[in-house]
């Protein structure tokens, strides 16, 4: 994806975009342990703590890991398709241990008991990075709703209403990357922002009161959050 210089009132994102306190890094949105090499041309990227930008590394690694383990249905690092996954598990004994640990044999195969909480963590994470990216706002609230669930598992109808954006009723903060995006079209494709192809994608909507952010990661996971500004 190619760089887009917003023009947006700057203080609205000046200070980390997850704690609100003053900013030190920048954090990549997303984290590049959900993309492969090589990177696209530019990624996203947001003000961030230091202390924010370490403390999700854990989490944002172990949902990688586990995405790809269940897509292969196995631990076993050579049957796992992205080399940085396979890297990761071969270097972490301990988060290999955890895997085998969350692995339930079941008549139909394998399946992975998930940590709710650290997937919940990294959900709620990109939801507000893409929210300080692309439409130059943040939020200190608690989400209304945060869900995910394997794509393939919506039904048709949960999953065209999912994939399908829903119509701007307002534009989003002036000189933001989402209003250029919506007069321009870059980089868009049925109004998903693409990362990295069968990697991630994203879209964030605004409309009144209400902040939605979708985002699919290895073309498996489907998140949403959502918050009512009221």
């Amino acid at each position: 994806m190619k760089e887009i210089e917003p023009f947006a009132d700057k203080r609205l994102v000046a200070a980390c975009v997850y704690c609100g306190l003053e900013t030190e890094n920048k954090d990549h949105v997303p984290s590049r342990v959900f993309l492969d090499k090589p990177f696209p041309e530019y990624s996203p990227h947001v003000p961030s703590c230091k202390r924010c930008n370490e403390s999700f590394s854990l989490d944002e690694e172990y949902l990688a890991c586990i995405i790809e383990c269940v897509c292969a249905g196995t631990v076993n690092e050579d049957n796992l398709e992205r080399e940085r996954v396979r890297r990761a598990i071969k270097r972490r004994p301990a988060i290999k241990a955890r895997l085998e640990k969350a692995q339930v044999k079941t008549g139909k195969g394998v399946i992975f008991d998930i940590e709710d909480s650290r997937v919940s963590n990294i959900v709620l994470k990109l939801a507000k990075g893409h929210i300080a990216y692309e439409l130059s706002e943040t939020t200190r609230q608690e989400p209304f709703s945060l869900t995910y669930a394997p794509l393939c598992s919506l039904g048709d109808e949960a999953r065209e209403h999912y994939e399908v954006p829903p119509a701007a009723t307002i534009f989003p903060e002036v000189g933001s990357r989402g209003m250029q995006r919506m007069l321009g079209g870059q980089d868009m494709f049925e109004g998903w922002v693409i990362v990295q192809p069968n990697r991630y994608r994203f879209l964030a909507h605004v409309s009144g009161s209400i902040i939605m952010v979708r985002f699919v990661i290895r073309e498996y996971l489907a998140c949403e959050v959502i918050w009512n500004e009221v």
